[in-house]
């Protein structure tokens, strides 16, 4: 039997399903190709300042089950009523404070990201912050009550962790994947929503032709690749912008970012920041601004 939080999820999103689909239609928007969560996201956006500190205060703790939360400070303000989830975990041999970081970054920009202190190939530790976090969204009193928007879940991780996070995909909670030089022992052809791989044109621990084999496999979804161009196993941080459009497209609705990877004339399809970028078919039928 399926759990509460999720079979709830459920019932929301189909009870929802009919005039969200009218709406897209209407707008021109992306039916069947982002995130599952069937509202937009009330947090305003940053103009295209994905690169940039978010406008959010952050806090961030260990919950002491094995998992850091990182978050803005006073969540539901700033115009955002609730906050997308990002689930993250980390390289092999690799601790939270060389990825704090980008975890900061992302709380900035208004996600609540609950990091995996482990380094486990596997998504399990990551979904147990998502358990951790659909449990406080309704505990009484809890710093997180109906703070939390567990219709839009994302998941990333570098290496190890960019594995557990195609892991992860394969979990219905799990809207979206944004994998950072993964080594993946699970397929691709597991993920169940919109993927962008990863990876460094430079990179001699996970190489390129190894995030391709992972990015090739699936084609169930629409799916990116997208090689950083003189990058090796380590550059993460220009990572920042990118990995923020992407969440802040697909899991807060914010048109600003669809165009970097969406449309004929993506903007990410012909910069020069990417040694390599391309996109399945499933991509590439998404719809541009």
């Amino acid at each position: 039997m399926a759990s509460f939080p999720r079979a709830l999820k459920r019932r929301r999103a189909s009870r929802a399903v009919g005039t969200a689909l009218a709406a897209l239609t209407l707008l021109g928007g992306v039916t069947g190709t982002t995130a599952a969560g069937a509202t937009s996201s009330t947090c305003p956006s940053v103009n295209g300042q994905w690169a940039a500190p978010g406008p959010f205060p952050v806090s961030s703790a260990s919950n002491g089950r094995g998992t850091t939360v990182f978050r803005p400070t006073d969540l539901g303000t700033l115009g955002c009523t609730t906050h997308p989830v990002i689930l993250w975990n980390n390289g092999a041999r690799s601790g939270l404070d060389r990825y704090a970081p980008l975890l900061n970054h992302l709380a900035s920009h208004g996600f609540i990201v609950a990091a995996a202190e482990g380094n486990a190939g596997t998504g399990g530790p990551m979904l147990r912050g998502l358990d951790y976090l659909t449990t406080e969204n309704g505990r009484a009193g809890s710093a997180y009550q109906g703070k939390v928007d567990l219709a839009n879940v994302g998941a990333t991780g570098h290496s190890f962790g960019g594995g557990a996070a195609v892991d992860a995909g394969a979990d219905p909670r799990v809207d979206t994947i944004a994998p950072i030089y993964p080594l993946a022992f699970s397929s691709g052809s597991r993920v169940r929503g919109p993927a962008v791989f990863y990876a460094g044109q430079n990179d001699t621990i996970v190489p390129p032709s190894t995030v391709r084999r992972t990015y090739s496999q699936a084609t169930q979804v629409p799916a990116i690749y997208a090689e950083q161009r003189g990058a090796d196993h380590y550059g993460i941080p220009g990572l920042h912008g990118p990995v923020t459009a992407w969440f802040r497209f697909h899991l807060m609705r914010d048109e600003q970012a669809r165009g970097l990877y969406f449309g004929p004339n993506c903007t990410y399809c012909s910069s020069s920041f990417w040694s390599v970028f391309e996109r399945n078919p499933r991509a590439r039928a998404v719809p541009g601004p």
